[in-house]
């Protein structure tokens, strides 16, 4: 299990309150940062968006654009997966994270939650991804497991996405084996649609077949 503090970056840079905002953006300039982490002694305040700094009077000391303030953060102890729903949330690159006193420990960068985020679905390990969609109502994992282990198969990783416009439920899912057209095949007469795969699959393509067999006819 992988939690905040494992994926902290410890070298970012912050600001005191009293610090102007010319220093803050001259600052951000030079290490190319979208934030300024905003500290009183060791207690986060905030971050602020470089955006909102630009239209301040650069004279104004940080602690004037309090209104601004972003004060999403994690705990060091939190899983990870909750900085990746703060980031959703709040719409950030980075997530900032605290020890259970609300100090400053560091940042987790967008690059580190999706490496997590790849690790944690498997996208790199042997197997297919497979994409299906149906009514919210019909949603029943045993059958799916069921379905899944009758074709030689073992679900890895599953999750699911309800489409806010059409109510119709997405099953992602992730599976051990990379031949599935026999495991498409069960679950369309089960009458899944499947939105999307990517495996390997020897469905017989009888169009293709018919058309080949055509060709060489009139090639004779």
């Amino acid at each position: 299990m992988t939690f905040c503090s494992q994926l902290i970056d410890s070298t970012s840079q912050t600001f005191d309150l009293h610090d102007t905002v010319a220093h803050a953006l001259e600052m951000m300039d030079v290490d190319h940062n979208e934030y300024a982490i905003v500290l009183n002694g060791l207690q986060f305040v905030g971050m602020l968006d470089i955006v909102d700094l630009e239209d301040a009077d650069p004279a104004a000391e940080l602690y004037s654009l309090e209104p601004y303030l972003v004060k999403a953060h994690v705990k060091s102890s939190d899983h990870f997966l909750q900085a990746l729903r703060v980031k959703s949330k709040f719409n950030i690159s980075v997530v900032p994270v605290l020890n259970e006193k609300n100090e400053w420990e560091g940042m987790i960068q967008s690059e580190r939650l999706l490496e997590q985020s790849s690790q944690l679905l498997g996208a790199a390990s042997t197997g297919a991804f497979l994409v299906l969609e149906i009514p919210q109502q019909e949603y029943a994992p045993g059958q799916l497991n069921r379905l899944v282990e009758s074709n030689d198969c073992m679900i890895m990783h599953m999750n699911t996405i309800a489409d806010p416009v059409t109510g119709m439920l997405q099953i992602v899912m992730r599976v051990n084996k990379e031949e599935i057209s026999d495991l498409i095949a069960t679950f369309q007469r089960h009458e899944y649609t499947v939105l999307y795969y990517y495996g390997e699959e020897t469905f017989d393509n009888t169009l293709q077949n018919n058309l080949d067999h055509l060709l060489n006819y009139l090639n004779i």
